[in-house]
């Protein structure tokens, strides 16, 4: 099949391309100068929108371009510079609003579409469970350690409403100590998902959940780490076993009041 850009395409061809193939034929000219059946809004129409590609959604979505460059063209100059629809999302109001052809409107217009299709996509996930007391922390891990015959270190990764940002990150493997549970380490994975808080949880192979100096030593460093960062600490949790000489499944060092886990701007 000759491609579009190619030379001239029939109205059937242009239809079967686009369905079968996701193309578009994108080109600089006005909207109302391209032939009736390939503007934007009839091959919406006769074509459905999954199968349009993101230059011609954004034609639809803009509306109309300036002189000198056409509502086509804007929506590829939009893709071409931000790369991919994600880091468009991420530009600020102002940013997209300096886009040749674009201003304020526009731009409004634009971060609406986008925000919609982020929230449509956060309505459609599976929920993400809060963490809001040390239970909710030790019955997420607890299956995975309970068979476990080495200390595994683990951080949970908390959005401003305590609910996880993604599964647990594995930090180290090992006996605990500081040179294993680096706060570069701990601290890295939430820095890039923005996280607002951080759970430390990790076992103790012998069933006996009590705290060691170690334990103790390396969750002070973590929390003045976490400081630094504008990162809470929210807690460290020690899973073990309910046959274990504390008679508990884990040990919530807050709780314990073996470590002050005093947090900034009076969060809970």
């Amino acid at each position: 099949m000759k491609k579009i850009g190619e030379g001239k395409v029939g109205t059937s061809a242009l239809s079967e391309a686009v369905a079968g193939e996701n193309i578009y034929p994108v080109s600089p000219q006005r909207v109302k100068d391209m032939p009736f059946r390939e503007r934007p809004r009839e091959l919406m129409d006769r074509l459905g929108a999954e199968n349009l590609p993101d230059a011609a959604l954004l034609a639809l979505i803009l509306r109309s371009g300036v002189s000198g460059v056409s509502v086509i063209e804007l929506g590829q100059n939009l893709l071409r510079d931000y790369g991919s629809l994600t880091a468009m999302a991420k530009a600020s109001l102002d940013e997209l609003a300096a886009v040749r052809g674009m201003g304020r409107i526009k731009a409004q217009v634009l971060k609406a579409a986008l925000e919609l299709a982020r929230r449509l996509v956060e309505e459609s996930a599976p929920v993400r469970p809060a963490i809001r007391a040390p239970a909710d922390a030790a019955g997420l891990l607890r299956e995975t350690a309970r068979t476990l015959d080495r200390e595994v270190f683990w951080a949970l990764l908390l959005d401003t409403k305590y609910r996880l940002k993604r599964s647990p990150v594995e930090i180290s493997s090992g006996l605990l100590d500081a040179s294993l549970v680096h706060p570069r380490e701990v601290f890295r994975e939430a820095i890039r998902t923005a996280s607002a808080a951080i759970v430390l949880v990790h076992n103790h192979p012998s069933g006996d959940p009590a705290p060691s100096t170690e334990d103790l030593r390396v969750t002070r460093q973590l929390i003045e780490a976490g400081q630094v960062v504008d990162i809470d600490v929210l807690d460290h949790i020690i899973l073990g076993h309910r046959n274990g000489t504390s008679g508990s499944e884990y040990c919530s060092l807050r709780e314990s009041g073996l470590i002050d886990f005093t947090l900034r701007g009076g969060k809970a």
